[in-house]
Formats: C-alpha cells, structure tokens, sequence
C-alpha cells in the first residue's frame, strides 16, 4: 500500500500555525513512507470563502518547502482538487445514501427542531429528533412540499451500539451512537456540508491517512458512518494535539492577539516584528501581520527550516534532549508514535532561540541574499544581486555576528552602513545623553583630528589608536567612546564599534563626525 495524506484547508481565512503543523505532519509522515502527500482546497462554504486568501496558502506552504505530490498548480490523476469543483461526486453519494436508507429527506423547520430540543431539555433527556417531519418516499415528500416546506437531508444514524476506532495517536477511542444527531449532509439549496463532501474526496484521493487535529475527533463518528454507508474502505485516523496558548491549554488563536500581547515573550516577538515592519514600510494590520499566522514569520524574515524545525516539536519528539533538527533528519525520524496526546503550548521564546541557531549555521552568502530584500525595501540599496554589494555586505554581516536573529534585523541594526553620510538619522534621546555633555564635543573633535590620520583605516589599529588617545587626555574611555559611536552610525548599540568604522571607512567617519558636530 502506497501511503496518500492530504491537508485540506479552507480558505476562510490565512494560514494559522496551527494549521501548517498539521500540513507538516501529514508531509512529514508521507515523506517518511515514500508515500505522497496530497493538497485539496476545501471551498465549499461559499459564504465565508475569501478570495485573497488562497494564494497566501499557496505561497506560505511554498516557502516552507512543504511542497505537495498532487493538488492545485501540480495536478494529479485524481483531480479537481478543489472541492467545489467535485460536487457530481458529491451529489451522487448523496443520491446513493437516500437510495440505501442510510440517509433521509427532512422537512422540518429551524424552530421545529429547536422546540423538539428545549422539550428534551425540560424532560432532562438527550436530545433525539424524532424524525417526524422525514419523507422516504414521493408521496410524503410532496405531501410536505405542499405545505410550502424545503428539505435538506440527514443521515440516518444509528441509536444503538458503539463506535470504536484505532486511532493512532490516541489509540482506541470510543463513541456511543446514541449521542450521535441526525446530522445534515446536504442544505436546503443542493449545497453539501463539510462531512460528506471529505469523506468522498479522501475516498476519491485513495487517502489512506486522515492526520487532522483533534477538534476533528468528534466529526469522526458521522463520517465513519457515511465512508461505511458508502461501501468505501476506511482510512486509518490519527489526531494530532492542538496548538495552545503560550503556557497555557487553551487553542492558540489569531483573534486574541491583545491577550497574548500580555505576556512578556509574545509581546516582544511582535514588537520586534513592527520595527522592522515600519522600517521596510509593510502594513501591520493585526488581521494579516499577526504571529499566529505564518505569513507574519514570512515577512519578518524567519527561515523556512526554522519554523519548520520548531512546529515539529509542537506535538513530537526523538527523545528528550533533542531539539535541532535539519528537514532531512525530521523526515527520518518522524513516527506517529512519538505524538504526544496533549496539548503543545506555544513559546515565541524557544521559536527565537530555534531560529537564531539555524542563522547562525547559515554561509554568509545565503545571509547576503536574505538581507538584501529588506535593505531594497527600505529603499537602502537599489541592487538586485548580493554580489554587486560584496564585500562590504559580507563585513557588515560578519560584524553583526550572532545579532542577526532575522533577516529582518538587517535593519534594526546595520541600515546605517548604507544611508548616505547627510541622512543618517540619530536616537535622539542617545545623542543628547552622550553628545550633550559639556566635554564631549571637543574630545569628539581632537579624536576626530586623529581619525583623520590613521593609516590604516581597520578595526584593530583604530582600536589602538583610541585607547592611546584616551591615555594621552587621562579620561576613561566611556567619555569618548559612546560619542564616537552616536556621532557615526546614530545608534546607542550594534556592532562592534571599530568594526563599524572599519567599514564605513574614513571618509565616511569624518563626515558623519563632521556632521555631528555642527549639530551641537
């Protein structure tokens, strides 16, 4: 047996990280058996489907390299992949489950149901429809439709014995029929509901792995029910654990960012993400920049493989040390077995830290071509190719070292590498601390003059030549040496001083000094 999985979202909404663990899984599983890993779009809800929202999808799970064997901009044999677009299928099983006696024609209204169910409410008794508005056959259906009345239609399920599947993540799990509604399968106007139209389209897709979340586990039931009303051969299930709130048990969700921002992790995870944001000028609307959607990650300058590397520890592990993993090796180790069944909280702390050592491997050369869209978008630089920078953007990244956390910071920290010497904006607030001192304009000065002769202009004689002049004027070096810094990049932190000297060169040194100066 070739192992199918598939990840059906709906696009109702951008892709939540919730939702790209669950495709993870299902890819990993599949790479893992030399299977294929399917995508379907699952837009039948015609009324809350959001256009904008598809190719989002398409992309994140693109950048993510969870690339799919068959589905939308693929193909496959088995296609559409669009569940709209398989409604034929839809309707004839549908027609198949009335046809059996599996499924029925209910004409009853919406406050004929709801009196049914307060009733049973008073009696203290489950709910049960009694199915007296149900027509099996034409005669009755017309009887009702001449009342003016419109049908949807309902499985018959069972009201005795118990259902009882093997999940693998949770391993037997039982449902008694008798808490099972009559569920709807298809609306009033021919529409078909989620239940039926999945169960079909796993048939269709010969999925032999439904891997979804646990919020799923209660649908299990009726679906089973449909796949064996059908005839169809049952896929085996596995529900993965949800992803909760930061240490927390409650589901991780993208509408409660202001709670979220009350913890101190979260808080600066997105406050870092603003910053570079608003220096690249990207849009921070809460409903598309927010970090519980993955395109948030995307934007800020995140690495696929860490991201990667981090949802997968959100439900799974090797083993109890293990925490870094490469794509290669989580495809070699990836069991269904090591899923834990309880919630996996959310830490933006552990995501930082996964990600900052994944940079911290990478050759400069893929930090170059990371950078570069953020210095382009800041309007920084106009080249197109990382080489056309080298070598200063090769020392500018050396220099930020194990500052570089994202992509992003490329920004936060070095943008004034590549501002011309007249623009370079200050931090106000540092530049009066250090530059507003009675003393320091004129320190500032003389080591201006020195800097004027240095020869050469690198980093380790500059060095020497400060501390010789902080020797020869008999002051400490912090009376000099923030200023220096203030005066040449307008920053009160970043790379090492003389590193940045070094490579914004003298000129650059002196008349950004210069500058300074004729501020004060």
């Amino acid at each position: 047996m070739t192992v199918r999985t598939r990840f059906a979202p709906s696009p109702t909404g951008y892709l939540p990280i919730g939702g790209v663990r669950t495709a993870l899984f299902c890819w990993l599983f599949a790479r893992r058996h030399g299977g294929k890993f399917v995508l379907r779009i699952d837009d039948t809800d015609r009324q809350r489907n959001v256009d904008e929202a598809l190719d989002p999808i398409l992309r994140g799970l693109e950048w993510l390299g969870i690339d799919w064997d068959e589905g939308p901009e693929v193909g496959g044999p088995h296609g559409s992949y669009y569940q709209s677009q398989r409604t034929g299928l839809h309707q004839a099983a549908v027609e198949k489950l009335l046809a059996d006696g599996f499924a029925y024609r209910d004409y009853a209204t919406t406050e004929e149901i709801q009196a049914e169910r307060e009733a049973a409410r008073e009696r203290k008794e489950s709910f049960a429809y009694s199915r007296r508005f149900m027509a099996e056959t034409p005669d009755q259906q017309a009887a009702f439709e001449a009342e003016g009345r419109s049908a949807v239609v309902r499985l018959k399920m069972p009201r005795q014995g118990k259902l009882v599947i093997d999940d693998l993540v949770r391993g037997q799990v039982g449902f008694e029929w008798v808490q099972e509604q009559d569920h709807v399968i298809q609306r009033a106007d021919g529409s078909c509901l989620y239940h039926l139209a999945s169960v079909v389209d796993d048939h269709d897709l010969r999925i032999t792995h439904v891997i979804r979340a646990e919020e799923h586990l209660s649908n299990t039931p009726r679906q089973v029910f449909i796949a064996r009303s059908l005839g169809y051969e049952l896929p085996r299930y596995a529900h993965l654990p949800f992803v909760a709130e930061p240490g927390s048990k409650v589901k991780l969700s993208k509408r409660k960012l202001t709670k979220y921002l009350k913890t101190r992790d979260f808080a600066q995870l997105v406050d870092h993400g603003r910053e570079i944001a608003e220096a690249i000028h990207l849009e921070t609307n809460p409903e598309t920049f927010n970090p519980v959607l993955v395109s948030f990650y995307r934007q800020v300058g995140y690495l696929p493989e860490a991201i990667i590397n981090y949802l997968a520890l959100l439900g799974w592990s090797l083993d109890d040390k293990t925490e870094h993993f490469s794509r290669e090796q989580l495809v070699e180790a990836f069991s269904l077995e090591r899923v834990n069944k309880a919630p996996a909280s959310f830490d933006p702390k552990k995501l930082s830290a996964i990600q900052q050592r994944h940079m911290l491997e990478l050759p400069i050369t893929r930090k170059a071509a990371l950078v570069l869209p953020y210095l382009r978008k800041a309007g920084l630089v106009c080249s197109e190719s990382p080489s056309e920078l080298e070598p200063k953007l090769t020392m500018v990244l050396e220099a930020l070292g194990d500052r570089l956390k994202v992509a992003g910071d490329i920004i936060a920290y070095a943008d004034f590498f590549f501002m011309p010497d007249d623009r370079m904006p200050y931090d106000e607030k540092a530049f009066q601390k250090r530059l507003g001192k009675p003393e320091a304009p004129e320190l500032l000065a003389r080591f201006r003059d020195q800097l004027a002769e240095a020869e050469p202009f690198d980093a380790e004689p500059l060095e020497k030549l400060l501390h010789e002049f902080v020797e020869s004027e008999g002051i400490k070096i912090g009376q000099i040496i923030h200023s220096i810094r203030i005066a040449v990049t307008g920053k009160a932190f970043g790379p090492g001083m003389f590193d940045c000297l070094a490579i914004l060169g003298q000129d650059a040194c002196l008349a950004r000094i210069d500058r300074a100066l004729a501020r004060l």
